[in-house]
Order: structure tokens, then C-alpha cells, then sequence
């Protein structure tokens, strides 16, 4: 039997060729060709395609280098980047008859995306022997056949081809018959029986032989089948063809039993040797295919044709008679092919990742198409249907690339789903498709964009730290950190100390001010966007009035305004002057008459504040007036001050002072329980002090110096002071002077003090006060009890230094509300100050201590 033996020795791998075809937009494709033995071992080493292709092999896997095939016989070890062997290889069932096998293969790279296109041709091993289709052949002849009659065998079959293939025949020793090979220039090796010598069938009516086939491999594998040659008595004609070779042409897909060809043979004999049979001469994929009717020699269609699968048929037909003579014919049966194969188109490799930025050009898929027919119902030509930014490149072998043919915004169109339509050039053209989505990537081409350019926004002051006073918004339409935004503030119309103080807001201080907001994506580079944020702080009532007129003496009590006696009703007695440092309704200021000596007597203007008489004064009236004025502002809920006028009726300042001395001011309930308080603890401090007076006269009597009781002598004590009045930096009354009023008028000393602006301290001009003036000329005598000294508001004095005199300059009439404009005042006036009784009796005390202890 067989023994088949695969020598892989014998084998050797061979790189045939290597080129390179360059692809448009960068990639290329590369067609190297291997030639390895069929039948290889699983893991067997076809060859380093790394190497071959240029590739560094620590590049393989970041490139993902891979096979597109239907099958995959091949695979790639990523580590060394051999091509391996990985299923089994068997020429036969790839290529059948074919002599030259190639399997094509199509490599991947990507990362940049690169086809390279490499053929592994199959060599054949001898691992077939040739086989007969059947193991037995009967012949009959007759034995009236003169010597050279040929007859026709059935060839045997070889899988393998080449070398390897079925090369000769050979025939077992016999005198009657030899054995010749025809058609072997076509490939066929058809063995013919030659009769070389004649029969005679009463001598022997059988002869029994052995047909060896035997291919060309090494070693030689052979096969034999038997051939029974029965004797038959005469029949002189043998069945004749009407051709010899008949040449049909059929179109595929025909339905089975469509007639095919129809055959003729003819004998002349008679009777049984005339009755002609006809019967396939090889099996050989023809009685698959094909019928035969044995009566009529009509050939039909069994099964579909198919011209994909084979273009051509070649078939022997033998007619025999009943004699046992035989004939043949060649029938060639060509397949016409019809468009019955739709294209296809098939996806090698898509990229992953397409970013909004890829150039025109760049490559994001590789497809090929198949069609099975073949001339012009075989050629493709592909085309996008929508429209969109790619387009078709053709590249080679069927293969196509999808290349990007414009600007990609991925903000615009995210995904495309791209239909390719392959057609074909027959009549009529079949097409198919095929989609692929393709996912844009985001890159960061987008700023942040605020909805508004700018914003304003209103803030209320004394806002609670930590609230929000506005909300912006930015978008951008990119993704992920290319699309996450973040927002702060960098720059602002405040210095950033400033800015950074300010947990709440205080319109007195900040009325408005502006921000430069940015927002930022978190791409790479980042991108931002900048917008102004104006705050306007919103004012709240929250500052009471401020009473800048009338002001405030230095010991807090208010300053008095002189109306002439014979001011008419209408007369401009004096102005209440206020500021609120809250604005709008906050600040809109009203005046209001709170109390009043003599109600009905003065009238207050609501938004002016001006004090004037509503009627004339009458006997009955007082001539010193208290007015208590309330100054409230529109804020809800308002807030208010008041101030206290002190009016006195006068015609002169000499008139005015007296007045002032033997009336003082209504005290209000708290001021009488101060008075109360003082009074009481004046008593107790008489008595204590008596006592101790009465102490020192007791030492005194025992005592000889007369300085002792000198103090008691009628003298005089001079002393002096200085007190400081009011001033406002607003520059209401700019001067200010300190009157002092003693008991004796023989010593007299004047001293007067100039306050300038920056001298003044600040004071709250909404309290309320009082004041009294008590002043005498050079001819009043005050009596030796303790006259308090007092203070008067004057518009510039002039101080002597060997006299008490005061000398008022001729705008001393300019004063306001300080002396009627209708007085005369003479140009020098004396004050004269003296020392209190009291301040003497102190003095003297302090002596007696002094003596005592000495």
C-alpha cells in the first residue's frame, strides 16, 4: 500500500521578493512574497516579517500588528515578530489542479495606519499518490479486431501536481496487448490499450492485466487498478462520431436539467453490433455535474452551474455497440459567466481614535471589495452616498482606503456614519454596502464662552459674609477636561487687599466696583474667557442723620441763637442743618418740631429745616425759647437725631447775655436728678469740710504767724485758664473763643483762644446742649460770690497783653445766629475775670494744712 513520507528537510524558506508600493496620504503597502512546503508543522517559522517589513519589534504591539485573511493559517509572535504557522496547510483543498498556490495576506499596522500586502505561495509535497477511479476494467473485443486497434482507459487522478504529479503508466507483460500515453502535451496522460496481436476466443476467451500509475516524487508513489479483457466473436464495425472533439458554450445558473449537448454515434453493423450505448469515459467531477442519457447521448445539467467554480469542463463520452466495439469524443464545455455575484465590501481596519484636528488626507479606514465574477462583472467601482468629509483612495489589489477630505468639528457633527457602495460593470450592474461609524475625538479647540460679555449686578451693603451676590455661567461645547470649566477672579478696579478685606459691603465706603471674571477649560493648553462683573452695593438705611448746625459747645451743651424782638412773622430765626450718609430715599431728610416753649410761636420748614417765626412775640412770651428738633430720613424703617435750640429774644448782645445768666435752661427729669445727686453730696462735703475748718481755727488760735491768716486778708487772687469751644471741620463757625467772667473788676485779665480746623477734635453734633452767657462791661460790679465763668462763640478777637481789652474786628456783625445783625457793638470791649471766693477759700485751707503738719 501507500506510504506516505513528508521529508521537511528538503524544504528550505525562501523570501522571493520584496518591494514596496507607495500608498497616497501616507500609507503604504508592502507586497513580500514567501514560499513554504504544504503541510507544515503548527509553530513552524515562515519567516521575521517585522524584519522584512521594516518594523522594529518593540514597536509590534503599540502598532497592533495583525493578519486580515478570511482564514487564519498565519499568525504573528509579537514578541520576535515571526510569521508562524498556526492551522493546518494542505495545497489540495486550497488550490486543487492549480500548479501555482499563493495565499495572500493582508498585515495591519496602525498608529500611523499601513497595509503591507504579502503572498505565501504553497509549494506541493509529494503527499498524494495517483488513484484509478475504479479498480477493475472490463473490456470486450472482438476477436476479429486487427492488431493496432487502440482502447481508450480511464486515466488515474494525482491531487498533487508538478513533479509530484501523476507522471507515467505502466502495463503487465502480455503479448496480445501494449499500453501508449496520448494527450500528454495537454495534461491529461490518458493510457490507451493497443492490441499488437490478434485474438482468437476459442484459443483463450479472457486475458487478465495490471495498469500501474506512478507520479514523480521522491520516493515514487504508486497505484494500480486491474483490466479484465473478455473476448467476443465478430463484429466488424466499430461505432463512429460524428466529431471527434465537440466545443459547447452554457451559460451558468441554469436550472438543472437543461439539455447541454446532444452526441451522435453510428455503426454499420447490424442488429445487436449496430445498437450503440453511450457512457462517460471519466467520472472525474462529471458525474456530479452532468447526466448522460446511455440511449440517446444527450447530456444535461444535473446540478446549478457555476462558473465561479469552474470556468470549463472537459469530458470524454464512449459510444460502444453491441459487439463490444468502442468509440470516443471530446466534449469542452465552456462556461459563459453572468453577473450573478454581488460585490462586497469588507473592513480590514478601521481607526479608533479620529480627532477633530486630523489633516485632509489622513487615513481612517482600510476596505476592499470581492466580486467572484470575473471581466466586467468583476470590476468594483466604490463611492460614498452621503456627503461627508471623506473620500474614497483607491490603493491596490482591491483595496481601498477612507481618507478624510475636509475640516472635521466634532462640535458639529460628533459621529458620521459613512455608507461605501460597491458596483460592479455588468449588465445590469449589482451593488451592495456597507456602513461604518466613525467616532470623532474631542481636542480642545473651544474657549469658554460666558452667556453675557457683561454683568451687573445690585448688592445690598451689610451683606452677611459668605453670601452669594451673583452667578455666572460659561459653557464650552468640548468634552471631558477639555470642556470642564473653572472659574475665578483676576483683576479688579480695587487694589486686591482691598478686595480680599471686604466680607461685607458698605455703600458709605464702596458704591460700586467692577471684577474681571475669567473662566478656563482644563485642556491642553487651556483655553479661557474673560467677562466684567459690575457690583453696585445697594445703600440700607443704615446711618442716622448727623446734625451739623446748631453745634455743640465744648462741655456738650448747645449754643444760642438771638431773634430781635421785633422780628416779624416769616423772619429766618435760624437753619437746622443735617446730612445722612445714606443716599437716595435713605437720605431725603424731614425736620420736625418735637417740643416747644411757646408752641405755635416758631415754624420748622419739613425738607428745608429753616426755623422761622410764625407770628409776632408777644408780652406774655418768654424771651428765652427752647425748640427740640427731630431729623428724620425716608429710610423704612427712618432713623432720626434731634438737636435742641436755645432762642433768645434781644436786641443786643448786652441784652442777651443777662437774660441768659438769670435764666437757665429747663433741665429735663434726668439732668434734675443729677442736680439733686450734686446738691446732696455738696451738703455732706460742707459738713465735712467744717469740721475740719473748725480744726484748723483751733490750731491756728495757738499758733503766732500772722501769714496764716492772711489768706482771709481782702486780696486778690489772679488765675487764669484756657478752655477750647467747638469747631467742625464741615467749617460751620471756623472760630471759636473763651470768655471767663471773675468777681472783682480791679484785676482783670482776658485771654482768648484761636482754633483753627485742625485743632478741633470730632464731636457728635446730634447731642443735645445748653448754654449760658453771662457778660459784664467795664462799669459792672459783680458781688464776691463765686460767679461761674462761661463761654461765647465770637467771629475774631484781639487780645492785649497789659489789659483785658477784646477788639472785634468789622465783620464782627457777620456772625450767623450768634448776635443780630441789627446790633451795634462798640469796637473795644472789657471783660474782666476774677478770682471766686471759693478758689480763694480753697487756697487758704490748703495753707492751714500745710502750717498744721509743719
Amino acid at each position: 500500500m501507500e506510504n506516505r513520507h513528508i521529508q521537511n528537510s528538503t524544504w528550505r524558506r525562501q523570501v522571493l521578493f520584496p518591494f514596496l508600493l507607495p500608498l497616497f496620504c501616507g500609507a503604504l503597502s508592502e507586497q513580500i512574497l514567501y514560499s513554504i512546503p504544504e503541510e507544515m508543522a503548527r509553530g513552524s517559522v515562515v519567516g521575521n516579517l517585522a524584519e522584512d517589513l521594516g518594523l522594529h519589534v518593540q514597536d509590534l504591539l503599540t502598532r497592533n500588528l495583525r493578519i486580515s485573511a478570511e482564514k487564519q493559517y498565519f499568525t504573528i509572535d509579537k514578541e520576535t515578530g515571526n510569521l508562524l504557522v498556526s492551522d493546518r496547510i494542505d495545497r489540495e483543498s486550497l488550490c486543487s489542479q492549480n500548479p501555482l498556490c499563493v495565499l495572500p495576506l493582508e498585515i495591519v499596522a496602525e498608529n500611523p495606519l499601513n497595509v503591507f500586502h504579502v503572498n505565501v505561495m504553497i509549494d506541493d509535497i509529494n503527499d498524494n499518490p495517483p488513484h484509478f477511479p475504479q479498480n477493475n476494467i472490463v473490456l470486450q473485443i472482438n476477436e476479429f479486431v486487427i492488431p493496432g486497434t487502440q482502447f481508450g482507459l480511464e486515466s488515474a487522478i494525482d491531487a498533487d501536481v508538478g513533479p509530484n504529479s501523476l507522471q507515467s503508466y505502466q502495463l503487465s507483460y502480455s503479448e496480445h496487448f501494449s499500453l501508449i500515453v496520448k494527450d500528454k502535451t495537454e495534461g491529461k496522460n490518458a493510457p490507451e490499450l493497443v492490441l499488437e496481436k490478434s485474438l482468437d476466443r476459442e484459443q483463450q476467451s479472457s486475458h487478465l492485466l495490471v495498469l500501474t500509475a506512478m507520479d514523480g516524487g521522491d520516493p515514487v508513489r504508486t497505484s494500480t487498478t486491474q483490466i479484465r479483457i473478455k473476448v467476443t466473436d465478430a463484429n466488424d464495425n466499430p461505432p463512429v462520431f460524428s466529431q471527434n472533439v465537440y466545443k459547447v458554450s452554457l451559460r451558468e445558473n441554469l436550472p438543472p436539467g437543461t439539455s447541454v449537448l446532444k452526441v451522435t454515434a453510428t455503426d454499420q453493423d447490424e442488429g445487436i453490433n449496430a445498437e450503440i450505448t453511450y457512457s462517460f469515459k471519466t467520472l472525474r467531477d462529471i458525474g456530479n455535474k452532468f447526466m448522460l442519457d446511455h440511449q440517446s447521448g444527450e447530456i444535461k445539467s444535473k446540478d446549478p452551474i457555476d462558473f465561479e467554480i469552474s470556468s470549463s469542463y472537459t469530458m470524454s463520452i464512449e459510444a460502444k455497440d453491441g459487439g463490444g466495439m468502442a468509440a470516443e469524443c471530446k466534449i469542452i464545455l465552456e462556461i459563459v459567466d453572468e453577473n450573478d455575484n454581488t460585490p462586497e465590501v469588507v473592513f480590514t481596519s478601521v481607526s479608533s481614535s479620529i480627532t477633530e484636528d486630523a489633516e485632509p488626507g489622513t487615513v481612517i479606514a482600510l476596505f476592499k471589495t470581492y466580486d467572484q465574477d470575473s471581466g466586467e462583472n468583476g470590476e468594483v467601482t466604490c463611492l460614498i452616498e452621503e456627503k461627508v468629509p471623506f473620500r474614497i483612495v483607491p490603493s491596490s489589489n482591491n483595496y481601498y482606503k477612507l481618507v478624510t477630505d475636509g475640516a472635521l468639528d466634532r462640535e458639529q457633527t460628533p459621529e458620521y456614519n459613512v455608507t461605501i457602495t460597491a458596483t460592479d460593470r455588468g449588465k445590469p450592474p449589482l451593488s451592495s454596502s456597507r456602513s461604518v461609524t466613525l467616532h470623532i475625538g474631542d481636542i480642545n479647540d473651544n474657549a469658554p464662552v460666558f452667556h453675557q460679555a457683561s454683568y451687573v449686578v445690585h448688592v445690598a451693603e451689610n451683606n452677611p459674609p459668605g453670601a452669594s451676590i451673583a452667578q455666572v455661567s460659561a459653557s464650552d461645547p468640548d468634552l471631558g477636561p477639555n470642556g470642564r470649566v473653572s472659574y475665578s477672579i483676576v483683576a479688579s478696579d480695587l487694589e486686591p487687599r482691598a478686595l480680599s478685606s471686604y466680607v461685607a459691603f458698605d455703600h458709605e465706603q464702596l458704591r460700586a466696583f467692577e471684577l474681571t471674571l475669567q473662566a478656563r477649560d482644563q485642556g491642553s493648553p487651556a483655553l479661557s474667557a474673560n467677562a466684567s462683573l459690575r457690583v453696585l452695593v445697594g445703600d440700607r438705611n443704615d446711618n442716622a442723620p448727623r446734625v451739623l448746625y446748631p453745634a455743640l459747645g465744648p462741655d456738650g451743651s448747645a449754643l444760642f441763637d438771638t431773634v430781635p424782638r421785633a422780628a416779624q412773622p416769616g423772619y429766618l430765626v435760624t437753619k437746622v442743618v443735617a446730612v445722612d450718609a445714606d443716599s437716595g430715599h435713605n437720605a431725603w431728610l424731614s425736620y420736625h418740631v418735637l417740643q416747644a416753649s411757646e408752641p405755635g410761636l416758631f415754624s420748622l420748614g419739613l425738607r428745608t429745616g429753616e426755623v422761622r417765626t410764625a407770628r409776632a412775640l408777644g408780652d406774655r412770651d418768654a424771651a428765652r425759647q427752647r425748640l427740640l428738633v427731630a431729623v428724620r430720613d425716608g429710610g423704612q424703617p427712618p432713623l432720626s437725631a434731634t438737636a435742641t435750640l436755645l432762642l433768645v429774644f434781644a436786641d443786643s448782645l448786652q441784652e442777651a447775655l443777662p437774660d441768659l445768666g438769670d435764666h437757665p435752661a429747663p433741665s429735663e427729669p434726668q439732668a434734675e436728678l443729677q442736680f439733686y445727686l450734686v446738691v446732696a453730696l455738696a451738703l455732706i462735703s460742707v459738713l465735712f469740710l467744717l469740721a475740719v475748718i473748725l480744726a484748723i481755727a483751733l490750731r491756728l488760735r495757738c499758733s503766732s504767724s500772722p501769714a496764716a491768716w492772711g489768706c482771709f486778708q481782702p486780696g486778690l487772687c489772679s488765675k487764669t485758664g484756657t478752655g477750647v469751644s467747638p469747631n467742625y471741620s464741615e467749617g460751620t463757625l471756623p472760630y471759636s473763643y473763651n470768655l471767663y467772667v471773675a468777681s472783682d473788676s480791679q484785676k482783670t485779665r482776658c485771654n482768648f483762644l484761636t482754633m483753627t480746623p485742625e485743632m478741633v477734635p470730632p464731636q457728635d453734633l446730634s447731642k443735645e446742649a445748653s448754654l449760658v452767657v453771662s457778660v459784664t462791661d467795664e462799669n459792672n460790679k459783680l458781688s464776691s460770690k463765686c460767679v461761674a465763668s462761661t463761654r461765647v462763640t465770637f467771629s475774631e478777637c484781639l487780645s492785649s497783653t497789659n489789659g483785658a481789652n477784646c477788639r472785634f474786628p468789622p465783620n464782627f456783625k457777620d456772625v450767623i445766629y450768634s448776635i443780630p445783625a441789627t446790633q451795634a457793638y462798640p469796637q473795644n470791649l472789657n471783660i474782666y475775670i476774677y478770682e471766686s471766693t471759693i478758689t480763694k477759700f480753697f487756697s487758704c485751707i490748703l495753707m492751714g494744712f500745710q502750717m498744721y503738719y509743719q
